[in-house]
């Protein structure tokens, strides 16, 4: 698939020591909180970025870099409080409307919210039925070699139907930013200047990255990882948001079926 915007150049070997210092950057200063090796290795990228020359490139690197630094000082976890609710949701839109306005003047094609496919491919209906079974086995197996793993999500002892929805609410609007934001926004602006292996393992690390910081642990590195990348395939095949969409929004009903019944077994 042809990418908006893409670059006409080849992937160098600085453009890669790039992406190196930009994924170890990522760990280290979100799931890790190791901040002084973070640091440094932004610091590298941002080296990196400056050595590079090409003006298109270092502004669609330096917007990720930016990112980073923003999700390093986020508060991501799954408290579900009205404050912590307005704060995450805020630094959420800001990372998803912020690269999107800023590249209207320089970039207007390349960061887009395009839903619907261009052309209707029965490949991408059969990827989504095939996800049903997957992930709920996924879940279950997830959650029966981790046994704690619901309580990354708090719920009264006894059942309120106020807190239920509200943590149904909150992981559909988590779920709907992941696409929007690692796919829609970190994959497509990777996509644009770097071959699409490339792009998607990197997405792929800040995709973990964030969902580790926030609740996901034990396997769920390994599971996560997995899943962004078959994410950032999907849209790069379809070209469209719905079917990565559709995906995560059956992922996560396997997901609060699993921390629903670990509070209320039946």
């Amino acid at each position: 698939m042809t990418q908006p915007d893409q670059l006409p150049t080849t992937t160098t070997s600085l453009r890669l020591v790039f992406l190196g210092f930009f994924s170890l950057a990522t760990i280290l200063l979100i799931p890790l909180q190791s901040y002084l090796p973070g640091v440094a290795c932004l610091l590298a990228a941002v080296a990196c970025l400056l050595r590079d020359g090409d003006r298109t490139f270092t502004r669609r690197m330096s917007v990720l870099l930016c990112a980073i630094v923003i999700l390093t000082l986020a508060p991501i976890n799954t408290d579900t409080d009205d404050q912590h609710f307005m704060i995450l949701g805020t630094v959420f839109a800001v990372l998803v409307l912020g690269p999107a306005v800023f590249f209207l003047k320089t970039d207007p094609s390349l960061v887009r919210f395009r839903f619907l496919p261009p052309r209707f491919r029965w490949l991408d209906v059969f990827y989504v039925a095939i996800s049903v079974p997957m992930a709920y086995y996924a879940i279950k197996y997830y959650f029966h070699f981790n046994p704690d793993m619901a309580t990354q999500w708090s719920l009264p002892a006894q059942k309120n139907s106020g807190e239920s929805w509200r943590l149904i609410i909150g992981i559909n609007a988590v779920g709907l930013w992941d696409e929007l934001f690692f796919v829609n926004t970190v994959f497509v602006i990777l996509r644009s200047v770097f071959p699409l292996r490339w792009a998607n393992l990197a997405q792929a690390v800040v995709y973990t990255a964030v969902l580790n910081d926030m609740a996901f642990l034990g396997l769920g590195p390994l599971l996560i990882y997995y899943f962004a990348l078959t994410q950032g395939s999907m849209m790069e095949k379809s070209g469209c948001l719905l079917y990565v969409l559709l995906v995560h929004v059956l992922v996560d009903v396997f997901l609060l079926e699993a921390i629903f019944a670990y509070y209320y077994p039946v």
